[in-house]
């Protein structure tokens, strides 16, 4: 291409050739501003830092004892038309090998089919994402319901105010109920 070929282009072509190298930094700029957001979030995922942003103590449920976190320290999150939901981790003793399955669930459950959100990991770092109903009235408790293996049942609740103080705050200003 002739030098007046590059002379007669139009604008865009002059702006391009002018500030490609410009954008091309930019692009590489752009990864390296979000990379301690990354960085944290997997030194986290990895247990390094904890189990969460918000560790909320131990929980003491018949024979078992439970440490629970709160993954984020923040609102629910949407997930479209499945309605609002917030992540929490825990972490069971390590005498709690007769623990088949752990749930969570706003409001104590009325049967083992309705315990809740089902904690999925290893014993030492397991992960439950709980439903958070947008009429949960503030003063509502977290049910952590404990399965043994030969089917009997153990729960322990905390004060939704003690969990999540965000998501307390975050129905508040939803208008949940009263």
């Amino acid at each position: 291409m002739s030098k007046a070929a590059v002379i007669e282009a139009g604008p865009l072509r002059r702006f391009w050739l002018k500030w490609r190298f410009h954008l091309n930094i930019l692009l590489l700029l752009i990864p390296l501003g979000l990379m301690p957001k990354y960085l944290h979030e997997a030194s986290m995922s990895r247990g390094e830092i904890g189990l969460g942003e918000r560790e909320l103590g131990e929980l003491q449920a018949g024979q078992w004892s439970v440490k629970i976190a709160e993954r984020f320290d923040e609102a629910p999150r949407s997930d479209g038309p499945a309605g609002y939901f917030k992540q929490f981790n825990i972490a069971l003793c390590d005498t709690c090998t007769k623990v088949k399955a752990v749930y969570l669930r706003v409001g104590k459950p009325r049967s083992l089919r309705a315990a809740g959100a089902l904690f999925s990991g290893n014993p030492y770092r397991m992960t439950g994402i709980v439903n958070i109903p947008l009429k949960t009235s503030p003063d509502a408790d977290l049910w952590l319901t404990f399965e043994d293996w030969d089917g009997s049942l153990q729960q322990v609740s905390i004060p939704l105010a003690k969990a999540s103080p965000a998501t307390v705050a975050w129905l508040k200003q939803q208008g949940g109920k009263s």
